[in-house]
């Protein structure tokens, strides 16, 4: 059974300015074959990398530890665990919304659409969740001062689908990408899905994959730490162009640090969007377009290997085609082609369909032609988007571990301008009515813990109280789909000594707020001074 897939250089393309061609041009057959492999491409690196997702976290997967693949793999883990197709069902979503809404439609349109379904999210986009949900519409709901995760994978693993239905048309995947990606990130976080959503677009008329990848860069601003970390990846490649352990250990050095998410900082866990990508393209590259080898790379660099394999192998789909791909990889697919992904009414057989509609309407609408035997696209450059800069001023300095339980109020004292709580509402069994005396900001077993209903309607709320003054309310639903993943953060405060206090509005016995951690911040980098004068 054949498992590679290697590119061949495209044949279509005409004229050529600035490097770019013209317009690129395909049948009806050849557009929708690329289009196809782009979706199970995408389908088959998720699969492929969920036996090591999160499991090697600063570390690469060695080379003496297999990654399975089987015939029957992919039933195995849509039947396990759906919320590993996180990728592929929060992109069916917006396809969803813009075939029912139409192409043109606002970003608050499709914030509300995203905030509907009930299935699982996470980190920055379950952040975005709870703040639609809450009436804050984007930018204000994907922007760092409103969202702890803005730096976060999300919008790079669910921008696939734009650059499926804008191929070759990066200014068009740019401005879609601009309406979709601030609904749940900001700054580096965004440029990532924005960065896919670009190599897609590209892979319809680039011939290699490092071709790609400089097309994809071009829309993303210089300054920008993004561009920065991604360009690292081209000159390691050059400088250790057989060796991608090397590069990934330099990559490690420079870039392996999250400064934004409470479960990341400081810790081995990192699902930043600046390192995430980075793995995608050093894939990319030295993969040089070998499908299974570009795969087997993506995973082992760690991290968010199942997202990262999906990234590489959507945009290699799209560049060998549906009929491209090796039967290893695309059979064991074929047995959940036809079904219904978690939340959406669309299988991979309606997202081939409905991203091809989608592409010939914007290809009708920028210029191109659609015709029964030709499709010509015109091909342009993107504009560099607009520089964003999150967590300016905001370095992280401590993490302190708290590893308590509050039943009633909490308070800390902390030097520096910003802090983020890393903790979680949490049911609990009946115990004793002295319970509040006993579990207040102390440690209690395990015994305590009781599962919640899943559509439990008890929000906790708690009075944020800082320096003496009150902050804000916090809301925290129990509901699984509508939780508030932070208790409480704050951002940009004045430097110097700050009190905070929780205040528990209406406090329930069934109920426990749990405080794992607390991350600080200053707007200066961390000395020995600061430590030494830490509350």
């Amino acid at each position: 059974m054949k498992r590679s897939g290697k590119i061949l250089p495209l044949l279509l393309l005409a004229g050529c300015t600035h490097g770019l061609p013209r317009q690129v041009e395909y049948t009806p057959r050849q557009l929708q074959d690329k289009i196809r492999g782009g979706w199970a491409g995408q389908t088959i690196g998720v699969v492929f990398g969920a036996p090591t997702e999160f499991k090697f976290t600063g570390t690469t997967v060695q080379d003496y530890q297999p990654i399975p693949w089987s015939a029957h793999c992919v039933k195995y883990w849509w039947d396990k665990k759906p919320g590993l197709f996180d990728d592929i069902y929060n992109d069916l979503t917006f396809v969803e919304s813009f075939e029912q809404e139409g192409l043109d439609c606002s970003a608050e349109t499709l914030a509300r659409r995203f905030a509907g379904p009930e299935y699982h999210l996470a980190h920055a986009n379950q952040a975005a969740r709870y703040n639609i949900r809450s009436g804050m519409m984007p930018p204000a709901s994907g922007h760092w001062l409103n969202n702890p995760h803005a730096d976060d994978i999300d919008f790079q693993i669910e921008a696939d689908f734009i650059g499926l239905m804008a191929p070759a048309m990066l200014p068009e995947a740019m401005e879609i990408a601009s309406r979709v990606g601030h609904i749940m990130n900001s700054g580096d976080g965004f440029y990532g899905g924005a960065f896919v959503a670009g190599l897609y677009s590209a892979a319809f008329f680039c011939d290699t994959p490092a071709r790609v990848l400089d097309v994809a860069l071009e829309a993303i601003p210089p300054q920008s730490d993004f561009y920065r970390c991604i360009d690292d990846v081209r000159r390691l490649h050059k400088r250790y162009p057989k060796d991608w352990q090397q590069c990934w250990f330099e990559l490690h050095k420079r870039w392996n640090c999250d400064v934004g998410c409470p479960k990341g900082v400081f810790l081995s866990f990192n699902i930043d969007a600046k390192i995430n990508s980075a793995y995608v393209a050093l894939a990319l590259l030295y993969g040089e377009g070998d499908f299974t080898r570009s795969l087997d790379i993506a995973a082992r660099c760690g991290q968010d290997s199942d997202c990262n394999p999906s990234t590489v192998g959507g945009v290699l789909g799209v560049m060998l085609g549906y009929s491209g791909i090796p039967s290893f990889w695309l059979d064991p697919l074929k047995e959940i082609e036809g079904l219904d992904f978690e939340g959406t009414d669309v299988s991979l057989e309606k997202a081939y369909e409905l991203s091809y509609e989608h592409a010939t309407q914007l290809i009708a609408g920028a210029g191109g032609s659609v015709k029964a035997e030709r499709i010509t696209i015109p091909v342009r450059r993107a504009d560099v988007l607009p520089l964003e800069r999150n967590f300016e001023r905001t370095h992280p300095v401590c993490r302190e571990r708290k590893d308590c339980w509050v039943a009633d109020s909490c308070t800390f004292d902390f030097t520096g301008n910003g802090f983020v709580i890393w903790g979680n509402l949490v049911k609990t069994v009946s115990i004793t009515p002295d319970y509040a005396a006993r579990v207040s900001m102390r440690h209690i077993g395990s015994e305590v813990f009781g599962l919640a209903e899943p559509e439990d309607p008890y929000v906790a709320e708690f009075e944020v109280w800082i320096d003496g003054k009150h902050d804000h309310i916090a809301r925290m639903p129990m509901k699984n789909t509508e939780r508030r993943l932070e208790p409480a953060w704050k951002y940009l405060m004045p430097e110097g000594p700050h009190g905070v206090t929780l205040k528990w509005l209406n406090p329930h016995r069934d109920y426990l707020l749990r405080v794992n951690d607390i991350v600080y911040y200053s707007e200066n980098p961390p000395t020995d001074r600061f430590y030494s004068n830490l509350k």
